[in-house]
C-alpha cells in the first residue's frame, strides 16, 4: 500500500480503491482521451472531500471531481486521485416550491430531480440528452445547456449558490455581489475590467473559456454564475441552490421537414421570436428509420407549451405555418412525443457510426455560432470536411446556433492524428471568424483548450491562468485543463489498443471481425448508467441492482479495453478484474438494441469466457447448466424423469446436488416433464392435414423437456390457423421434412443418427464455444432438408430464436448455411402474421401483464407479438427490464440476490399491480420459473392463451 492510499484510508470515511478495477472503470470519459488515475475516492460529504484535498496538496497529487463521467472533452479523466461523487454525495437535499429552488449534492443525477420537482409543477431548465446519467455537479462544472436552453438558458442561468471546498482547503458560499470569492479576485477583475467588457463573445451558447465577465459589476458580480464551466479547476462543488422553473402543463412537438441540414439551420433563428420551447436539428444521416417521421432529408424538432394540450398544439400550428417546410407533423401525445425525442436523444451515440459503418468521433462535438450565422457556418464546416476528406454529420441545438458532430476521425495512424491535428486547427479558425465560441455545451477540456488563444487572444488566455492562480495557486485541480493544457492530439484513448486484429471466435460482422474494434464502439454516453427504464428498454439490469460501475455495460467495455491495452489490466484474457465485473453480465443482450452504438456485451463475454478457462477447469455451473441440454436428453432417454423430481424434492439430496453444480441454494429445481414434447408428438393423433404453409416447430431444450405444454399449445394455434406443422429431422442424410422422426425405409437406410437440434444457447452463454460451435454444425447437418425447402422454423422460446437468429451466424461466420437458417427463423407471431395472415385468433379480451423478453427486445422485436395480442383482445403493455433469471445467470451461486433485484426493478412490480383477472404473459421459460419461484404466480406462452380459449 502506497503512503497516499494509506493517508486516505486513514483520513477518508467514504471508499478508497487503488485496485485495478476501481482506477480502470476511470481512465475515460465520454472523449477520445485516456489517463490512468491512481486511485479513486468516493467522498461521503464535504469533511471527506477536504480530508482528499489536503492528503493530496501534502503530497502534490492532483485532484479531478467526477459525476457521471459522460464529459465529451476529456475533463472527467486525471492522472491522480479521482472524486467518484455518485455513490454517496447524490442527494436531492430539499425542494423549496415557493421560492421555485432545490439544493442538490454534485452526485445527484438530473433525472432524480426533474422527478422530484414534478410534483410540483417544476423542473430544473437545463436538459441535455444523457439527464438520465449525468449530474448536477458535472452540469455545473461544464455549464451544460440541453434542448431547452431556448427558453431556460444554461446552467449557469439556473444557479443560485454554490459550496465550494478550494484546493488549500477553505470553504466557501458562492453567490452574487462578490459573495463567497476567494481573496485577489476582485482585484483581478477590477484591473481588466476594459477586457471583461469587450472580449468575450455575446452569443447564447459560449462555453468556452472562464466566465470572467460574469464578475463585471453591471452583471451582479456573480461569484457562483462565473464558476460554473470551470471543469474542476478552481474548486471543488459539495452543494448548490439551484433555479426551477414552471414546467408547462402541455405540450405539443412539431417536427419540420427540410430539403437538407443547411436549410433546417437557416429557418431555425427565425423561429425563435414565437417562444418555442426547443429548436432541435438532425439530417437523416442519423435515423435509423424515417417510419413516423414527415417527408425530408433533415427536421427540426420544436416544442411548444400550454396550459392546455389545444393551446400547446395551437402554438405548434403556428410554428408549422411561420416555417417554410417540406413536410410537417405535429404530435401532442405525450408517448409518440417520447418515440420522437428518443431518436434526438440517442444520437450522440448513433452518430459514432456513419452509415457504412465506420467510426466517427467526438473532439468538434459542440461548436456554437450566432443562431442567425449557423447556416453560414454550416456550409463553411462542410467544406472544410471535403478538403480533409472527412465526413460528419451535424445534429444538435440549432436554435442557439449550437452544434454537435462526430467526425470519422482516423485516431490510429500518426498520419490521421496529424490530419486530427490540422483540422481542429483550421475549424477553430471557422468558427472564430463566424463570431462563434469552441465550445458551446460541453466545455474545452483537453480538446479544445489549446486553441482557446485563437478565440480570446493571448492576453485574455492569459488572464485566464491568472485567475487559475488565484482559485488555485498549487495547480492541484485538474490541472492540464483550461488553461495550461495537454495537446489536443495527446493522450488518445486509442493509442494503446493493440493494431493487429485480436484472435477471436465470434465473427463481429459490424466491426470487421476486430475485436479492438467491437470493443472501441462504447464510447462513454453511458445510457447503460440510467437508474430507470422506459418503455420496454432493457439495459443495464445489472447496473440497476447494483448502482456499480463496474456491473454497466460502460465499466465492462472498459476493463475490456484496459485488457486490450495491457497497461493496466496486465494478465490479459487471465484476467480477474474482468471475469469479476463480467461475472454480473446476465447476457440479457439489452445493450445491442438500447445501446446506441450497439455495444453487444452478451457476446462478448461469451468470448471472454471462452478464452479465460480455455485449458482450465471451468465452474461448477458451466457443466450444470452449460450442458444442460445433454443432461435431460439422458434423463428423457432412461425415462427418469419422476425418479429425479422425486429425489429433488428431498431437501438434503436437492442441497448437495445445487451445491455440487454451482447451482444457488436459494433456488429450486424445475421439474422436469413426465412426457416430453416430441415424445407428445410422435404419440399424438393426427387429423387431416391442413392446406397451409408448411412451417417446422423447432423443439427447443426448454419446450422440449421442462415445458412441453408450450409445445403442444403452439401446435394446435398453429394448426387451427392452417398451418402444416412439422418438426425438425433428427437423423442426417436425405431425410423427408415431415414428422420428425423420419422413419421411411429409404430415409434409414440412407441415415446416419444425428440427435437432436439444438440452438447451442447454453454453451455460448457459458463461454463454451467450442462445444457450441460443434453443437451448431451439428443442427445444421440435421436441419439442411428444412433448408432446401421454403418453411420458416417457428422457435417459441426467445432467447433460443436470439440465439439462432445472432449467434449461430456471428460463430459459424465460415458456414453459409448459418445464415440461410437464421433468417429462416420467426417467432411465433411472427409465423402466424405471415403464413396465415387470414387467420382470426380467439378472443380473450383480459388485460395483459408481464415483460417482454429481453432477447426478444433486443434481437427480434416484438411488433408482430403486440399485433397478435390486440387482435385477441389483450390488453395493456408489457413492462421493459430483465425478469433477472436469464438462463443460467439466476440460477448459478452467488447471484440469486442481483436476479431477485432485477425482477424487483420491473416484472414483479407490474405482476403485483395488475388487475383482477388478468393474463400474466412470459414466452420466456426463465421469465415464468423466476415468477413462480419469486412471486408465487404462473406465466403462460402466448401460445398457451390462446389454445386455451381455442376450446
Amino acid at each position: 500500500m502506497t503512503d497516499l492510499e494509506a493517508a486516505l484510508r486513514r483520513d477518508v470515511r467514504g471508499e478508497v480503491g487503488f485496485d485495478t478495477t476501481s482506477r480502470a472503470l476511470t481512465t475515460m470519459d465520454a472523449s477520445n482521451y485516456r489517463r490512468v488515475p491512481l486511485g479513486v475516492v468516493a467522498p461521503r460529504d464535504a469533511d471527506d472531500v477536504a480530508a482528499v484535498l489536503e492528503v493530496c496538496r501534502e503530497r502534490g497529487v492532483p485532484v479531478v471531481a467526477r459525476g457521471g463521467g459522460t464529459s465529451i472533452a476529456g475533463q472527467a479523466t486525471g492522472t491522480g486521485v479521482v472524486l467518484d461523487f455518485t455513490r454517496h454525495m447524490n442527494r436531492l437535499v430539499g425542494i423549496d416550491p415557493e421560492a421555485r429552488t432545490a439544493v442538490v449534492q454534485p452526485g445527484l443525477v438530473l433525472d432524480r430531480l426533474q422527478d422530484a420537482a414534478a410534483p410540483h409543477g417544476l423542473r430544473f431548465g437545463p436538459d441535455p440528452s444523457t439527464h438520465g446519467r449525468c449530474t448536477l455537479g458535472g452540469m455545473i462544472g461544464n455549464n451544460s445547456c440541453g434542448s431547452h436552453s431556448v427558453a431556460w438558458g444554461t446552467t449557469a442561468d439556473s444557479v443560485r449558490e454554490l459550496s465550494v471546498l478550494t484546493a488549500r482547503g477553505r470553504r466557501l458560499r458562492l453567490g452574487r455581489e462578490w459573495s463567497g470569492a476567494p481573496e485577489g479576485l476582485r482585484e483581478l477583475v477590477d484591473g481588466e475590467l476594459a477586457r471583461l467588457r469587450t472580449g468575450f463573445p455575446d452569443l447564447p451558447r459560449r462555453i468556452s473559456g472562464y466566465a470572467l465577465d460574469a464578475l463585471l459589476p453591471e452583471k451582479g458580480a456573480d461569484v457562483a454564475r462565473s464558476f460554473c464551466g470551470s471543469e474542476g479547476t478552481l474548486g471543488v462543488l459539495t452543494e448548490a441552490v439551484v433555479r426551477l422553473v414552471e414546467s408547462p402543463r402541455a405540450r405539443a412537438l412539431a417536427v419540420l421537414g427540410y430539403t437538407d441540414e443547411a436549410g433546417a439551420a437557416e429557418a431555425a433563428a427565425g423561429l425563435l421570436p414565437l417562444g418555442p420551447l426547443t429548436v432541435e436539428g438532425m439530417a437523416v444521416d442519423l435515423v435509423p428509420s424515417t417510419e413516423g417521421l414527415p417527408r425530408g432529408g433533415a427536421w427540426l424538432f420544436v416544442e411548444t407549451g400550454g396550459d392546455t394540450e389545444a393551446e400547446a398544439r395551437a402554438r405548434a400550428e403556428a410554428v408549422v405555418r411561420a416555417a417554410d417546410v417540406v413536410d410537417a407533423l405535429v404530435v401532442t401525445d405525450p408517448g409518440g412525443q417520447r418515440t420522437l425525442w428518443r431518436i434526438r436523444e440517442d444520437a450522440s451515440g448513433t452518430a459514432t457510426r456513419m452509415p457504412d459503418g465506420s467510426e466517427a468521433w467526438p473532439g468538434w462535438e459542440d461548436c456554437a455560432v450566432p443562431p442567425a450565422r449557423l447556416g453560414g457556418y454550416l456550409r463553411d464546416f462542410r467544406r472544410l470536411l471535403t478538403a480533409h476528406e472527412l465526413r460528419g454529420t451535424p445534429y444538435g441545438h440549432f436554435g442557439d446556433g449550437c452544434i454537435h458532430v462526430r467526425i470519422d476521425f482516423d485516431l490510429l495512424s500518426e498520419a490521421g492524428v496529424a490530419r486530427f491535428r490540422r483540422f481542429s486547427e483550421e475549424l477553430a479558425d471557422v468558427v472564430v471568424a463566424h463570431g462563434g465560441s469552441l465550445s458551446g455545451e460541453h466545455g474545452d477540456g483537453q480538446a479544445r483548450a489549446e486553441l482557446l488563444p485563437r478565440m480570446y487572444g493571448p492576453e485574455t488566455v492569459a488572464l485566464f491562468e491568472r485567475a487559475k492562480a488565484v482559485w488555485d495557486p498549487d495547480d492541484l485541480l485538474n490541472p492540464g485543463m483550461l488553461v495550461r493544457p495537454a495537446p489536443l492530439d495527446a493522450n488518445l484513448r486509442f493509442s494503446v489498443l493493440p493494431r493487429e486484429p485480436v484472435d477471436v471466435e465470434f465473427g463481429y460482422p459490424s466491426d470487421g471481425g476486430d475485436f479492438s474494434a467491437a470493443v472501441r464502439r462504447c464510447v462513454g454516453v453511458a445510457k447503460c448508467r440510467t437508474t430507470s427504464v422506459s418503455g420496454a428498454g432493457v439495459m443495464c439490469p445489472s447496473f440497476r441492482a447494483t448502482g456499480d460501475e463496474a456491473h454497466s455495460t460502460r465499466g465492462r467495455a472498459r476493463l475490456l479495453h484496459e485488457m486490450l491495452a495491457g497497461e493496466l489490466v496486465t494478465d490479459g484474457w487471465r484476467s480477474t478484474e474482468v471475469r469479476d465485473a463480467l461475472d454480473l453480465c446476465l447476457s440479457c443482450k439489452g445493450c445491442r438494441s438500447d445501446c446506441p452504438v450497439e455495444v453487444d456485451m452478451a457476446t462478448y463475454k461469451a468470448e471472454f469466457l471462452h478464452h479465460h478457462y480455455e485449458g482450465r477447469r471451468r465452474p461448477a455451473a458451466h457443466y450444470a447448466m452449460g450442458w444442460l441440454p445433454v443432461w435431460l436428453r439422458w434423463a428423457a432417454r432412461a425415462r427418469v424423469a419422476p425418479v429425479v423430481n422425486a429425489l429433488a424434492s428431498v431437501r438434503p439430496l436437492a442441497a448437495v446436488a445445487k451445491r455440487l453444480g454451482g447451482i444457488a441454494g436459494e433456488r429450486e429445481v424445475p421439474r422436469l416433464a413426465g412426457e416430453t414434447f416430441s415424445r407428445w408428438w410422435r404419440g399424438r393423433r393426427r387429423g387431416p392435414a391442413g392446406a397451409g404453409d408448411l412451417v417446422v416447430l423447432w423443439p427447443d431444450t426448454f419446450t422440449e423437456h421442462l415445458s412441453p405444454s408450450v409445445g403442444r399449445a403452439a401446435v394446435r394455434v398453429l394448426e387451427a390457423a392452417g398451418l402444416r406443422v412439422a418438426l425438425p429431422p433428427t437423423l442426417r442424410g436425405r431425410v423427408v421434412v415431415g414428422d420428425g422422426t423420419s422413419r421411411s425405409a429409404l430415409a434409414l437406410l440412407t441415415a446416419r443418427r444425428g440427435g437432436r437440434v439444438c440452438c447451442g444457447l447454453t454453451y455460448v452463454s457459458t463461454g463454451q464455444l467450442d462445444r457450441a460451435r460443434a453443437v451448431m454444425r451439428r443442427t445444421l447437418d440435421l436441419m439442411a432438408p428444412v433448408l432446401e425447402t421454403s418453411a420458416p422454423v417457428v422457435v417459441l422460446e426467445p432467447s433460443c430464436a436470439a440465439a439462432l437468429r445472432t449467434d449461430l451466424p456471428e460463430l459459424l461466420h465460415d458456414d453459409p448455411r448459418a445464415a440461410r437458417l437464421a433468417a429462416r427463423v420467426l417467432t411465433f407471431a411472427e409465423a402466424l402474421e405471415r403464413h396465415a395472415p387470414d387467420w382470426t385468433p380467439p378472443q380473450v379480451n383480459l388485460p395483459a401483464v408481464g415483460q417482454t423478453h429481453c432477447h426478444q427486445h433486443a434481437v427480434l422485436g416484438d411488433a408482430a407479438d403486440r399485433r397478435l395480442r390486440e387482435s385477441a383482445g389483450l390488453t395493456g403493455e408489457l413492462s421493459g427490464g430483465c425478469c433477472g433469471l436469464a438462463g443460467n445467470f439466476g440460477f448459478e451461486d452467488g447471484h440469486y440476490e442481483v436476479s431477485a433485484a432485477c425482477a424487483e426493478d420491473q416484472l414483479l412490480p407490474a405482476v403485483r399491480e395488475a388487475p383482477d383477472g388478468a393474463v400474466v404473459l412470459a414466452d420466456g421459460f426463465s421469465c415464468r420459473t423466476q415468477l413462480e419461484q419469486l412471486a408465487g404466480v404462473r406465466g403462460r406462452h402466448l401460445a398457451e392463451v390462446l389454445a386455451e380459449r381455442l376450446e
